[in-house]
């Protein structure tokens, strides 16, 4: 029996990926799988939940118990028999280590699903092996294609993926009344520009601070409201932002300054999420904000400078990407190996501005 003819009756489990931007760039599998007819539950860390629950074509989110980094051996244990009992016939994994194999593993789900990375694919019954290459591939195919039709589980045997050349845009959803609501309890004004300063993966994917300032600056003066947003670990950068807006007098015949909200840290992800499907327009770092706000269909302006927008792009429902590519870039490492971060220093926020308003328009 091939996958997509399993018993329709039979759920499905999604193993989401541990970051935000990865579990975005998966809801074309998801969009997939919903389309043959697929009921799918998503297991994901706490995280990543938010997003899960904002993603056409997954019916139930699970947030799974365990430490980041931790094998958590008993809690996996616990979570495999209570998903034995509901009878899943299909897993995705779409990490590629072990410990996110485990659980579907213990709960003894006949179809097994995933790319083979960490030894070689153990506990999968189908590991998929990319194509040789020597780029980095568009991570919304590289997910998509774990969706392609396969024979009965073959434990051992490695099959080369079909990766798709093309794939659908991902998508989200949050109710219009909800972001209504969140924004009027957090105060922010309508039409407002929301400024995503952080990005996990290191200081080689953050714009600088000053450059921020200048663009909330520019926004401002064009009479938009801005937001800052992040969690706790952008207070810092939110605060540098803050005290050279404050240390800059408006120019002259600008208009009055409307409000700018910090609110790093301020708020849980379902509320970010919230807000950003009610933003006028958002320029972010190449992080899990600026694919959320893609995905919604925001005019979003992604900045890149050690990663690469083609294997990792915003969703291009009204998206814009700014990547100097660099003969240094893309280099993938945490911070910049020659120490001067020319690749986002030189990325100008009038350009950002500029593409910003356009996209707006």
């Amino acid at each position: 029996m091939r996958a997509g003819a399993a018993d329709a009756a039979a759920p499905s489990l999604l193993v989401a990926p541990q970051w935000i931007g990865d579990a975005v760039m998966a809801q074309p599998l998801v969009a997939l799988l919903a389309a043959r007819g697929e009921r799918i539950t998503a297991l994901g860390l706490p995280s990543v939940a938010p997003v899960l629950r904002a993603m056409p074509g997954i019916e139930r989110v699970l947030e799974t118990p365990f430490s980041h980094g931790r094998l958590d051996l008993a809690a996996r244990r616990a979570l495999a028999r209570e998903l034995r009992a509901a009878g899943f016939a299909r897993a995705y994994v779409l990490g590629n280590n072990l410990k996110s194999r485990l659980v579907p593993w213990l709960a003894r789900i006949p179809l097994r699903v995933g790319w083979s990375g960490e030894a070689a694919g153990a506990l999968l019954t189908h590991a998929l092996r990319a194509p040789a290459s020597s780029l980095r591939g568009d991570m919304r195919a590289h997910y998509a294609a774990l969706a392609q039709e396969l024979q009965p589980p073959m434990l051992g045997r490695q099959l080369c993926a079909q990766v798709p050349g093309e794939v659908a845009q991902p998508r989200l959803r949050v109710d219009p009344a909800k972001s209504r609501e969140v924004a009027q309890g957090l105060d922010v004004p309508p039409g407002f520009v929301a400024l995503c300063p952080g990005a996990e993966y290191g200081p080689a994917k953050q714009w600088p601070a000053a450059h921020y300032a200048e663009l909330a600056r520019l926004a401002l003066e064009a009479g938009l409201p801005v937001a800052l947003l992040g969690s706790s670990r952008e207070r810092e950068a939110a605060q540098a932002i803050l005290g050279m807006l404050q240390a800059a007098p408006p120019r002259a015949g600008a208009q009055a300054r409307p409000r700018l909200l910090d609110l790093c840290g301020r708020t849980t992800l379902d509320q970010v999420i919230a807000l950003l499907a009610a933003a006028g327009g958002v320029v972010s770092n190449d992080s899990g904000l600026m694919h959320v706000a893609a995905a919604l269909g925001r005019p979003t302006v992604g900045l890149y400078g050690s990663t690469d927008p083609r294997h990792t792009p915003p969703a291009a429902h009204r998206s814009a990407t700014l990547w100097l590519q660099l003969p240094c870039s893309p280099c993938f490492q945490r911070s910049c190996p020659l120490g001067h971060l020319n690749c986002l220093r030189a990325l100008d926020p009038q350009w950002a501005w500029s593409v910003l308003r356009d996209l707006m328009g």
